[in-house]
C-alpha cells in the first residue's frame, strides 16, 4: 500500500496526525502559507510546501490519502478555489480524502443534543462558510470523501493554563451555556483509524463524552495550578470583543456515538478533567 498523504493546510491537528503516522513509515506533504513555519514543518518529518504559490500538481498526483484542514475565507473554500478541476480529476484514483470541519455547522440548540442527522442551522458566518465548504467538498463526483465535524480543539499549546497562570483567564458565565470539546490526540487517533477502513461518504463527529460549561474547564485548570479561581463575569455584562462573544451565540453537546460504532475509535481522554491532568503531567500545561 501506498503510505503517502498530502496534507492542506498543515496545522495543529494534521501534524498531530502526521506524529502517529511517520513513525509507521508514512510519507506526509504538508501545505503551508507562511515561509517561516516551513523549517517547522520540516522538523517533524513532514515534506513543506509552500502553497499557494507553489505548483502541487506533481505531488498530488503522487498521494492517494488527502487530508484538508484549510479553513474556508472570503473565496471560499481555498482548495477547490485554486485545485477544484484538478483534484476532480484526481478524485477516483484517490483511497481517502478527510475534511476537517466544525461542529459550528449545526448552529445553536439551546444546550440540547445534536449528532449527524441533525439539521446544520449556523447562527454564525464562520458555520456558514464551513455548510457551504463541505457541500462543494461533497459535491466532487467519485471523492471518496470524510467529513469530520469537530468541536473545539485542546491539547499541547492549546489549554487554559497559560491564561490561568498569567491572570488573563476569565470565567464569563452564560445561564445553560455549554460546549464540547476534543484532545487533539483523539483527533488524530480518529482520521488514522478512518484511513484505515475508508467509508466514502461518512460524517463523523469529534467530541468527548463530556459536554461542559466553560467556566467549569477554566476553574478546573485553575485547581490544577493550585491558582486562585478567576471570579465570575455575567455574560451580558462582560466586557468581549465580537469575535470572544460571537463563541456564545451557540449551545450544544455533540454525541460521538456514530465514530464509535463505525470505527471502534474510543477517545483517550473522554473528558475535560482527563485531557487537563494529562497537558499538565506530560506538559507542564504547556
Amino acid at each position: 500500500m501506498d503510505k503517502t498523504l498530502f496534507s492542506f493546510g498543515h496545522g495543529y491537528s494534521a501534524r498531530a496526525l502526521a506524529d502517529r503516522l511517520i513513525p509507521q513509515g508514512w510519507r506526509i506533504i504538508g501545505t503551508t502559507r507562511s515561509p517561516e513555519k516551513m523549517k517547522e514543518i520540516a522538523a517533524t518529518g513532514v515534506e513543506p510546501v509552500l502553497w499557494p504559490g507553489s505548483d502541487v500538481g506533481t505531488l498530488l498526483r503522487a498521494a492517494p490519502y488527502l487530508l484538508i484542514s484549510a479553513g474556508p475565507g472570503p473565496e471560499g473554500d481555498p482548495v477547490l478555489a485554486a485545485l477544484k478541476d484538478e483534484i476532480a480529476t484526481l478524485a477516483p484514483h484517490l483511497r481517502w480524502a478527510g475534511y476537517l470541519s466544525t461542529t459550528g455547522v449545526y448552529g445553536d440548540h439551546q444546550g440540547d443534543w445534536v449528532d449527524e442527522d441533525a439539521a446544520l442551522t449556523p447562527a454564525t458566518k464562520r458555520g456558514q462558510a464551513r455548510v457551504a465548504a463541505e457541500a462543494q467538498w461533497q459535491g466532487i463526483k467519485d471523492l471518496p470523501l470524510h467529513i469530520f465535524r469537530l468541536a473545539g480543539i485542546y491539547g499541547p499549546g492549546r489549554g487554559p493554563f497559560a491564561k490561568v497562570r498569567k491572570g488573563t483567564a476569565r470565567r464569563v458565565i452564560k445561564q445553560g451555556q455549554v460546549f464540547s470539546r476534543i484532545h487533539v490526540d483523539d483527533i488524530a487517533l480518529a482520521l488514522e483509524l478512518s484511513m484505515a477502513r475508508p467509508d466514502p461518504g461518512a460524517v463523523y463527529n469529534l467530541c468527548d463524552d463530556d459536554p461542559a460549561p466553560p467556566q467549569d474547564v477554566i476553574g478546573y485548570a485553575a485547581e490544577l495550578l493550585r491558582l486562585p479561581l478567576p471570579e465570575a463575569e455575567d455574560f451580558e455584562t462582560a466586557e468581549m470583543t465580537p469575535m470572544a462573544r460571537s463563541f456564545y451565540a451557540e449551545s450544544k453537546k455533540v454525541r460521538n456515538n456514530r465514530i464509535k460504532q463505525a470505527l471502534g475509535w474510543q477517545p483517550a481522554y473522554p473528558d475535560y478533567r482527563s485531557g487537563l491532568d494529562a497537558l499538565l503531567r506530560d506538559h507542564n500545561g504547556a
